[in-house]
């Protein structure tokens, strides 16, 4: 065979290369996608299961439908300027998704779990989480939690110090139900913080969420009345709360189907609601039950009268004395001294608030300057 016959039957390898590369090419590019989707998959997972990368909302709102929602919420166009919680279908992985909806169950039926006929321990006074934060944490002012995500750790005067959030869950389980604290690395702690964090992910970091926590009533030009609050709990409160403040148990008897407002079964005098501006606006905007921001149906006047008179009936005593360490930080409406002013406790638990507030501008800037 001459020179020219080897040439003309020779394989043509740059040929068969120039052929195969487009289907390289696309090899390439895919296992280039897996590798980046992946990581993008595994930095918004870790965020969830460590909790301490904090840049920026953690982007899990926008995953691959194919599980029941978590959550859903009113949508009516009217409403689409306040805080709505995600409510798409699905977080990064099963395992996640199931922690979340432990958290939530936990937060609806705190009792059954933790209260004195509790599965898990029995640590608790029979109220749910849910009892104080409507609809699992979500309804607009009803205590939601849509700006904690974005603001804990942060420091909070009622201990004076810089608190993470699961301090601020065992807070609600001393105070609101008079009970002992979780396991802070236990699994059902990490459920309840990564189900309320999931709830407020979809807010800026150190931003507020509008129409979250509870609607700040403004003050009245009076005290309180109690005696006018206690004739409205008659006629609108007692067919739910029973006439004696004690609530309503649900069939299972495990929790309550209506909370109890006073007695040894409700929240406590270190609780939040305790305090008449923070009982009033929870009233305000969700009471009675039913109600919601867009149609309330009690008064301003009332509902501080009905605070008035909710919170001078017997419930559990809390040690307070560590509370508030910076006696200028108290809020005007704590009714446990000592105070930085003049004004009486009588003054501070019922009002008229405004001169107290106005007094505190006034040490504020006195400190100030």
């Amino acid at each position: 065979m001459d020179n020219a016959d080897t040439k003309h039957n020779k394989p043509n390898h740059f040929s068969r290369y120039l052929k195969r590369l487009p289907n390289t090419f696309f090899l390439y590019m895919a296992g280039l996608i897996i590798i980046l989707g992946f990581g993008f998959y595994y930095a918004n997972s870790m965020h969830w299961f460590h909790g301490n990368t904090k840049n920026s909302p953690p982007n899990i709102l926008n995953k691959k439908a194919g599980v029941n929602e978590l959550l859903r919420v009113d949508t009516n166009d009217d409403s689409i300027s306040f805080w709505r919680p995600p409510a798409l279908s699905s977080v990064p992985e099963k395992m996640l998704a199931n922690q979340i909806l432990w958290g939530k169950e936990l937060i609806v039926n705190t009792a059954a779990y933790f209260g004195p006929k509790g599965s898990i321990l029995r640590m608790s006074n029979g109220m749910n989480c849910q009892n104080c934060h409507l609809e699992a944490g979500t309804k607009i002012w009803g205590n939601n939690y849509g700006s904690v995500w974005a603001n804990y750790p942060k420091y909070r005067a009622r201990s004076g110090a810089v608190e993470d959030l699961t301090k601020r869950i065992n807070d609600c389980f001393l105070r609101s139900l008079n009970g002992k604290a979780l396991d802070t690395s236990g699994k059902d702690m990490r459920a309840i913080k990564a189900y309320i964090e999931f709830v407020g992910s979809n807010v800026a970091e150190g931003k507020n969420a509008k129409g979250s926590g509870l609607y700040e009533l403004p003050f009245l030009n009076r005290p309180l009345n109690p005696n006018q609050g206690k004739l409205l709990f008659v006629e609108k409160c007692q067919s739910c709360h029973q006439p004696n403040g004690g609530g309503l148990l649900a069939e299972n008897k495990l929790s309550y189907l209506y909370p109890p407002l006073w007695g040894k079964q409700s929240y406590n005098q270190g609780a939040g609601l305790y305090r008449m501006g923070r009982l009033a606006g929870f009233i305000k905007y969700n009471m009675p039950n039913g109600t919601n921001f867009k149609n309330p149906i009690l008064s301003d006047d009332e509902a501080w009268d009905l605070a008035g008179y909710i919170n001078s009936q017997p419930r559990p005593g809390f040690d307070t004395k560590s509370d508030w360490p910076n006696i200028f930080e108290k809020p005007y409406d704590l009714p446990f001294g000592p105070y930085a002013d003049d004004f009486s406790v009588a003054q501070h638990k019922f009002g008229p608030y405004k001169p107290i507030t106005e007094a505190a501008k006034k040490l504020k800037e006195k400190q100030v300057n």
